[in-house]
């Protein structure tokens, strides 16, 4: 049966996200003041704040995931239900990081069916005692969202199991991404029914809810929010192939800060960042950003903890004790290895098994004396593959006769922690895995248990793990162990257990002291901690919403950093008597993706418009050589700075001048041959020679091995050229080595000090680029000022092109805009008429 709040998928799926039907029974929002739900409609993308104003002083903090963090039980007398707190829950646990008088709302679904006439209710319930916001999937959602998409697809892929035929992995299903999307789409349906978005915080879990942030920033767009994967994320190449893969890292850039276990995990999401949507990541005194259309989203690496009290008071329960004493009877003599995993195709039970049987071949003296008790959960998924693999296992261990243990309770479990001598990981690929840090806990016993032979006495513990598990970069006393190579896992399971005691022990008291230390609450605490740091300018800034379906994104800018309006610099521009007019090339008037770097005939006849004002000084500063000259010959009036200024000339009339302090060029002797060495290194890089300056361009190279190879040649010319009379500097794609003293800053003092001992004083001044050498023109006008070489009153437009971090009060977005604003500028100019021009309208008006 469908539930009533079903819509549309394909109009999920194509990103139009119309209002979910609503019954007219709902969930009441937790605001003192009562307001329709309908009021909250979708398509009101800029909305900033909630409808109704909020009236909940402290901070409040939203845990969204797929799961709850409860239990449901059906009555007895099956009329109705029962609820109780899962203590195991992740969710709940993490309530111990956050301030105390924080207030904790979840919202998730349950792990039960509830029947649509019973909804009502247990939301009812869920909410006053729990304070839980259950979010029910109909059943074809349900089914298509968790057993179809997040398991066939994300949950393989971020695996590294590709869809290499339709019965491996499954073929990439449109179907099921849109139930994804739906299903998506009820969970924020249900988060905006108890936001007050001014005061909450959202936090969002998980590989189920990636698009979630998309739909919670089109309705609040100022909202305080984060995501935390609890899965690998895995490489480029393997991501790359999702053909959703777009949509989910645009709608992840939605949150303001985003969370990975390891930093493989966020390596893999930065680079995928880099190479699908061009977005660069900084590391700024320890933390790392992604600037995104003037956002700066957060990446946190925090791997999750244990929750201390829950596993002491599992390990007090009479029932534990009892259970140890007898696995101590039952392996007696006997050192046991343990395994606790999932029945997982990435757990590698499978290679566990026959790495402890090729040991018990290398090592005979262990036949009968080394046992490995493999304690299998039931798998959360389903499929071919899963099957496979536990006809695998069963398989193994009939054949070696070793111990396999169904799913057992926590304090059992817990029992087999403290006997065994040694814990064995070897998931290929698991994205945190807390087995270690329980057995851990476990073996160092709880001094209160006075039942427990090791509760006196130095402890000691052994993991072998996977290099491939989350936890591992943590566990530096561990054996590692590639899990594919069987021999090697083999010698490794013998070293664990042939090592001396002191040395067990030493390697215990370390693991132990960084698992108490970094458990759960601080994992939580440094999540919220960095989520506030990175949340603070959101209310200083002006922002508004901006694309359709999942390209919809936040651009924010600080208030002093504004689009140029073309009404405002036109009026200016008639109001001023002379004005000075410095125009960047490459990037401003003419696109860095143009192959055809000649200027147009349109951009030759704005600026020959502008030139001939005579108010106007125009002048083309740029990085290019004298062949800029040649391309914007026909500009006759045109001043063009060449070489970011080391040459110059007025006008086309005029001759070169060098403006350099050095006409020394043995330096690039020595630079040459350096750039030469890492252009034969880099594939699509290349080196351009300019009379003044060497450039290395590797716009055309890999982007992450390009960038990497950029920082190491501007650290090998610096050194290298640390006594000459040169300055080595980067820019968009470029290493540029250059005279010292050449710069665009120093053109266009130049400019305005000539244009003042000319008694021309500049009282408008327009300067546009779009490079990080831009920025020395845009930094030199509050000074030129100061010093009197610009009006006090003068209009002063310093523009960058594209929205970015700038020295520039104003921007326009790419080229086609500035073009539009300079034929704008030139349409209002004072162009005298030419000699032939008025003759011919003299014998117009005599006729």
């Amino acid at each position: 049966m469908l539930s009533k709040s079903y819509t549309n998928l394909l109009d999920l799926a194509s990103g139009n996200f119309p209002a979910l039907a609503r019954e007219k029974k709902r969930l009441p929002r937790v605001m003192t003041v009562p307001v329709d739900i309908s009021e909250l409609d979708d398509d009101q993308a800029n909305s900033v704040s909630s409808d109704v104003p909020s009236t909940i002083i402290q901070d409040r903090i939203i845990i969204v995931a797929n799961q709850l963090p409860v239990k449901a039980k059906r009555r007895p007398d099956n009329k109705g239900w029962g609820f109780s707190w899962d203590d195991d829950s992740l969710l709940l646990q993490l309530k111990d990081g956050l301030p105390d008088d924080m207030e904790v709302l979840y919202v998730g679904s349950l792990r039960v069916d509830v029947d649509p006439s019973e909804q009502d209710d247990v939301s009812q319930l869920l909410l006053e005692k729990f304070k839980c916001v259950p979010a029910f999937l109909p059943p074809d959602i349900l089914s298509k969202h968790y057993h179809g998409f997040c398991k066939q697809h994300l949950w393989p892929l971020f695996h590294y199991m590709l869809p290499f035929a339709a019965n491996h992995g499954g073929r990439f299903d449109r179907s099921l991404w849109e139930a994804y999307v739906a299903a998506n789409k009820i969970f924020s349906q249900k988060v905006i029914e108890v936001i007050n978005p001014d005061d909450d915080y959202v936090w969002i879990h998980d590989y189920h809810l990636m698009v979630l942030p998309t739909f919670l920033r089109r309705k609040f767009i100022k909202l305080r929010m984060g995501f935390f994967l609890h899965s690998p994320f895995p490489s480029s190449e393997i991501y790359r192939t999702l053909p959703v893969r777009e949509e989910i890292l645009k709608a992840l850039l939605n949150a303001d800060l985003i969370g990975f276990h390891t930093f493989d995990y966020a390596r893999h999401f930065l680079s995928c960042c880099s190479r699908i949507l061009g977005v660069e990541y900084q590391s700024k005194r320890g933390y790392i950003g992604l600037e995104y259309y003037g956002r700066t989203i957060g990446v946190k690496i925090m791997p999750v903890g244990i929750h201390m009290g829950q596993i002491q008071s599992v390990m007090k329960l009479a029932d534990k004790e009892w259970r140890v004493d007898e696995l101590k009877q039952q392996f007696e003599g006997k050192t046991v290895l343990l395994g606790v995993d999932d029945m997982d195709i990435f757990k590698g039970v499978n290679l566990k098994l026959l790495a402890m049987e090729q040991m018990l071949k290398q090592h005979p003296k262990w036949q009968g004396r080394a046992v490995l008790v493999q304690i299998a959960n039931p798998a959360r998924g389903k499929g071919s593959d899963l099957e496979e693999i536990q006809a695998e296992i069963h398989g193994s261990c009939k054949r070696i006769n070793e111990t396999l243990v169904d799913r057992v309770m926590n304090h059992e479990r817990a029992a087999y922690y403290t006997v065994a001598e040694c814990l064995v990981v070897t998931a290929v690929r698991d994205g945190m895995n807390l087995t270690p840090y329980e057995y851990i806990v476990c073996r160092e016993g709880v001094s209160l248990s006075g039942s427990c032979s090791d509760s006196t006495g130095p402890k000691k513990s052994m993991l072998v793990v996977s290099e491939f598990i989350g936890c591992s970069p943590s566990l530096s006393g561990a054996v590692r162990i590639n899990p594919w190579n069987i021999e090697a896992t083999a010698e490794a399971l013998n070293e664990a257990i042939s090592m001396a005691d002191p040395e067990k022990q030493l390697r215990h008291e370390k693991h132990y002291k960084y698992v108490s230390l970094h458990d759960v609450a601080y994992w939580s605490r440094s999540f919220y901690q960095d989520l506030e740091r990175t949340c603070k300018e959101h209310f200083r800034r002006r922002c508004w919403g901006i694309g359709l379906s999942f390209g919809f994104r936040v651009v924010a800018l600080d208030p002093n950093f504004r689009k140029l309006s073309i009404d405002i610099i036109v009026s200016a521009y008639l109001r001023s008597k002379s004005r000075a007019i410095l125009l960047d090339y490459d990037g401003t008037v003419m696109p860095q993706t143009s192959m055809n770097k000649r200027p147009s005939q349109e951009v030759i006849s704005i600026i020959n418009t502008l030139c001939a004002d005579p108010k106007n000084i125009v002048f083309v500063v740029s990085g290019r050589g004298k062949t800029l000259g040649e391309w914007l010959s026909p500009c006759s009036k045109l001043g063009i700075a060449a070489e970011h200024g080391y040459f110059m000339r007025w006008s086309a009339d005029e001759d070169w001048q060098v403006c350099g302090q050095s006409n020394d060029f043995g330096w690039i002797q020595m630079a040459e041959p350096v750039m030469q060495l890492y252009t034969e290194a880099t594939d699509g890089s290349s080196i351009e020679k300019k009379e003044s300056a060497l450039v290395w361009h590797h716009r055309d190279a890999d982007p992450g091995f390009g960038s990497s190879q950029a920082k190491e040649l501007l650290d090998h010319l610096e050194s290298v050229l640390a006594n000459e009379p040169v300055a080595v500097k980067s820019g968009q794609y470029i290493v540029e080595v250059k005279p010292q003293g050449v710069s665009k800053g120093v053109v266009a003092e130049k400019i305005l000090s000539s244009m003042t001992e000319s008694r021309r004083q500049a009282d408008f001044v327009l300067c546009i680029g779009d490079d990080r050498s831009d920025e020395d023109m845009f930094e030199i006008f509050g000074g030129a000022i100061a010093s009197g070489t610009l009006s006090s009153n003068a209009s002063v437009f310093a523009c960058t092109v594209g929205q970015k971090p700038s020295k520039a009060k104003y921007y326009l977005d790419d080229t086609s805009e500035v073009v539009l604003m300079l034929e704008n500028l030139a349409e209002a100019s004072d162009v005298p008429s030419s000699p032939s021009s008025s003759s011919s309208e003299e014998k117009e008006d005599s006729l």
